[in-house]
């Protein structure tokens, strides 16, 4: 069954920019920055100024730098009452956008009224060097004043004036002409940063026993154990042994991450009625303090001093009492585990949390982030739309995010990024966003981020050592429906640095050992990665600039275990079309079978009689025809990275009503009469569902009732039958049987009935226990 073609808009485009400035592959000068195209900047170093007159009436100095270029104009913070201030900013002019033939260093004195002239500095742009890493930075040197004539005047400026690219060191915190517009508050969040997420654990707690417990109701004895860490609670099952010693031998999983701001709280309650709980007794622990393994065997158990609180006008306070009750723990961080921050399905690392436990990296993975083309606007502003957008990409700890390009459709960023690569069979995911944060300060606390689009690209389809250059589709999910955004283009290079180790990971597992020999269930990892998301967007979100929570979130694929009925479609026809060639096949075997082309069905006669009288070449004419498949495949392999498919996603044909329904919050926030809609179009597929898995049940069912004697006289034909096949096939050799059955199973459509089978009539009409359901 051949999936149709996606529309070509939302298909992958191969270019061929111009990398690293043309250089010549393996040239020192473009090694840096070769996977992007190199963008020339005036670079202009205010260091600070001497000597300089003094102009108000005061006798005093404000004084600040002003640097001009054309149009644009770049002004440093001013000094209050110095005649020797230093500021130590960098200017940065793109060459693109430069209009003028020389660029001016004005120093001014900030006053009330109109800011007097001091003196200024002028280049020609004509006379400024070319700065080429890795040659060290520019030196700056004083240079004198001189006034609008020329003249020299009192006091001297130290400046460097050097042409470069974005290679250059000062480049990342430099003022940028295209910012001009964005007040100072704002500048902060439209650089480029790396951020690295926080190192995750899993935290164990083994609740084992508590002793001398001192409850206020005699009566009944309903106790368990409640542990907080942050905002994560979890409690044990109430004790089976009702006395004051309980004993519970439970585990219960966390995440922490470093360094360990929150501590561990537990507390004993009692079930004293069922909607109240008496606190008897709390500990908490600094997990500084606790044992980290890398492996599963035990660690050392203790026993814990349960502290009393009692509330006294209106105050807790810690009573003290000379015989206390205390609690019996075994709590360790788990380190053997890979903590899962993100979606399986898009994991980006899979090493455990101790680096102790980890292997060599095998290669590492180039990033270049080019450009983006025919973005939509995001927003508007003075009646006009703009869009501002920047890019994150996220590849195991280490996040980048480029720096925001203002009110521009086709923004250039040109930056490259580098990371480690443990596995190959791991993704990188590049995000594009449109900045909602320029104003800086309180009037963007409200505002998010809004989405462009993302791309995922998986490093085990991509060749080694060739450079990628496309252009991605951008392509977002709305209520309205699938819309493409934009196209980024990206160029990326994964190189190996053995094949031998990458090859020897093949036969690895995927995940660490302690996720084999001590698993988590489905439903504490779900819990788990919901925790490490929390944990990973409140830190980043922290980070400054902060990497926003609707940004890390959209990242991390935070919604992807919600239902919907475009996805449960989508998922319905990735599974037909992977069982579509074993229907082929049979759909095939069925005209051999009916003699539709009698001279493959000869053919097919020959190989198999072949095949029967020599059945030592069954294996091998199996695997070599396997082989000549793949080789033939060879062809046709893929040439461009995976991207996102709007027609596997069912993103174009999904219904209206279902996407609102996708979009919808949880719990619901839509009418009754809406939900009640979808909850019965949602029990129809669900029933739809229940039937197809209840008739597979039957199928095993029936197979076990074979031999279960659960319907006697079909146990009894079927063991007789099997004592009667054993000794025919004793007596008889095998080749005799396999042929006959064979030409039996190919025989002619003139000896064949419409009706089923023998063996299949006897197969439906044995028992199931669809009787004994309800």
């Amino acid at each position: 069954m051949q999936r149709p073609l996606q529309p070509q808009e939302y298909s992958l485009k191969e270019t061929s920019p111009h990398l690293g400035g043309g250089g010549v592959a393996g040239d020192k000068l473009t090694t840096t920055y070769d996977l992007v195209e190199q963008m020339q900047y005036l670079y202009v170093r205010v260091v600070k100024a001497r000597d300089l007159p003094t102009k108000d009436v005061t006798g005093s100095c404000d004084p600040y730098v002003e640097v001009k270029l054309g149009n644009y104009k770049g002004t440093t913070r001013h000094f209050e009452k110095t005649t020797n201030p230093e500021w130590n900013q960098v200017f940065a002019f793109s060459k693109e956008r430069i209009q003028a033939s020389s660029v001016e260093v004005i120093v001014k004195d900030k006053d009330f009224v109109k800011d007097d002239f001091i003196g200024r500095v002028s280049f020609d742009l004509n006379e400024i060097p070319k700065r080429v890493p890795p040659d060290s930075p520019l030196a700056p040197q004083w240079y004198r004043l001189e006034d609008r004539k020329g003249d020299k005047v009192k006091g001297e400026l130290m400046l460097a004036v050097w042409m470069g690219t974005q290679a250059d060191e000062a480049f990342p915190e430099a003022w940028h002409s295209d910012a001009a517009t964005v007040p100072s508050d704002g500048l902060a969040s439209i650089r480029s940063k790396v951020y690295l997420t926080p190192k995750l654990w899993y935290v164990r707690v083994n609740v084992i026993e508590a002793q001398d417990l001192q409850p206020s109701d005699k009566s009944r004895f309903e106790f368990y154990v409640k542990v907080m860490l942050g905002n994560q609670a979890l409690r044990t099952r109430i004790s089976q042994i009702r006395t004051i010693n309980p004993m519970w031998n439970e585990d219960l999983m966390f995440v922490a991450a470093e360094p360990f701001e929150e501590h561990l709280v537990l507390s004993v309650e009692d079930r004293v009625a069922p909607n109240k709980d008496e606190v008897l007794g709390k500990t908490v622990i600094s997990l500084q303090n606790v044992d980290r393994r890398l492996d599963y065997k035990p660690v050392n158990s203790r026993w814990y001093n349960l502290e009393k609180h009692v509330i006294v006008e209106g105050e807790q306070k810690k009573k003290e009492v000379k015989f206390s009750s205390r609690i019996h723990l075994r709590i360790c961080l788990d380190g053997g585990y890979h903590v899962l921050d993100e979606s399986t399905h898009y994991s980006s690392d899979l090493r455990p949390t101790a680096k102790q436990l980890w292997k060599q990296s095998i290669g590492v993975l180039e990033l270049g982030i080019l450009n983006a083309q025919g973005l939509l606007p995001m927003k508007t502003k003075d009646g006009r739309g703009t869009t501002d957008a920047y890019c994150v990409a996220k590849y195991g700890q280490k996040w980048v995010r480029t720096r925001t390009i203002i009110d521009s459709f086709t923004p250039k960023w040109n930056e490259q990024y580098t990371w480690e690569v443990y596995d190959p069979c791991t993704v990188i995911t590049i995000g594009v966003f449109d900045n909602c944060h320029l104003q800086g300060g309180e009037k963007a606390a409200a505002t998010r981020d809004t989405r462009i689009g993302k791309v995922r690209i998986r490093l085990s389809t991509l060749e080694t050592d060739r450079v990628y250059t496309h252009y991605y589709p951008l392509i977002v999910l709305l209520p309205s429906g699938v819309k493409k955004m934009g196209e980024v283009q990206l160029a990326v290079r994964f190189t190996c640095s053995s094949l031998i180790n990458m090859l020897h990971l093949y036969s690895q597992p995927l995940l660490p050992k302690m996720h084999y020999l001590y698993p988590l269930s489905v439903v504490q990892l779900d819990n788990l990665r919901h925790q490490a998301t929390q944990i990973v967007s409140m830190r980043l979100s922290r980070a400054e600039p902060p990497l926003r929570k609707e940004v890390v979130e959209y990242m991390l694929d935070v919604d992807s275990h919600m239902w919907s009925m475009r996805k449960s479609k989508a998922n319905f026809f990735r599974i037909m079309g992977v069982l579509s060639p074993l229907i082929s096949v049979g759909k095939w075997f069925d005209q051999v079978c009916s003699w539709r082309n009698p001279l493959t069905t000869i053919l097919i006669h020959i190989l198999f009689v072949i095949l029967v009288l020599y059945p030592e070449l069954i294996l091998p004419t199996i695997f070599l025809y396997l082989f000549l498949i793949g080789v033939w495949y060879f062809r046709w392999r893929p040439r461009q990275p995976p991207h996102m498919d709007t027609r596997l996603s069912h993103a174009e044909s999904a219904h209206p009503d279902e996407l609102d329904e996708e979009f919808d919050t949880f719990p619901t926030s839509r009418p009754p009469d809406i939900v009640r809609m979808r909850y019965d179009r949602l029990r129809s597929v669900a029933g739809r569902v229940q039937t197809v898995v209840g008739d597979l049940a039957t199928q095993g069912e029936r197979l076990q009732s074979l031999l279960s004697w659960r319907d006697p006289r079909a146990t009894a034909l079927f063991v007789t039958f099997c004592l009667i096949a054993a000794i025919v096939l004793y007596v008889t050799p095998f080749r005799v049987v396999a042929l006959l059955t064979g030409l039996y199973v190919l025989r002619h459509p003139r000896f064949r009935h419409r009706l089923p089978s023998v063996p299949l009539n006897f197969f439906r009409r044995l028992p199931a226990r669809t009787d004994s359901m309800l």
